[in-house]
């Protein structure tokens, strides 16, 4: 069965298409972590890792990780790409496992890798407008991953995604 999924899953895998050229303003913004696989992805699993340690990380681990975001926006952030695909495997694997760990931690972790997203979306999608559309976007992506059931088997979706994302 294991094989099987991991043939489906290389059958459907598509490459991470949220840089698709210049574009701009606030629609710009918030579309851009919407048309990548990687960053949707990445975005969903802090929700569901948030929902999976319940509590007040409900609403911390997504708050850092928009709040980290935007200062990733403005900052130069070495290995961007690399980070951004080690998110979704990492995020995804955190959501499913749900280890328990002291508040700051699953902050900073989430964090860090925020750096890199808003890195990339920053360069991508330049200017305040598009910021404020990306944050949103960002946070409904959160939420969403808040609010869907399954959490610990879709975050394993996720890792799974990711592995399959960095080998192709």
């Amino acid at each position: 069965m294991h094989r099987l999924l991991v043939a489906a899953l290389l059958l459907i895998a598509t490459p991470a298409q949220a840089h698709t050229g210049p574009m701009a303003g606030f629609a710009a913004g918030f579309a851009h972590p919407l048309l990548g696989l990687d960053h949707l992805l990445a975005m969903l699993a802090v929700g569901l890792w948030a929902a999976r340690i319940g509590g007040h990380a409900r609403w911390a681990v997504p708050l850092a990780f928009v709040a980290a975001m935007a200062l990733g926006a403005a900052l130069p952030v070495p290995m961007a790409e690399p980070g951004i695909l080690a998110s979704v495997l990492i995020l995804g694997l955190l959501a499913f496992w749900a280890p328990r760990l002291p508040l700051w931690a699953p902050a900073a972790v989430v964090a860090l890798f925020a750096l890199a997203h808003g890195h990339a979306h920053g360069t991508e999608v330049p200017g305040v407008t598009a910021a404020i559309g990306f944050l949103l976007a960002t946070a409904a992506l959160h939420g969403l991953g808040l609010l869907l059931p399954y959490a610990r088997w879709l975050g394993l979706g996720v890792a799974a995604t990711g592995l399959v994302l960095a080998v192709s």
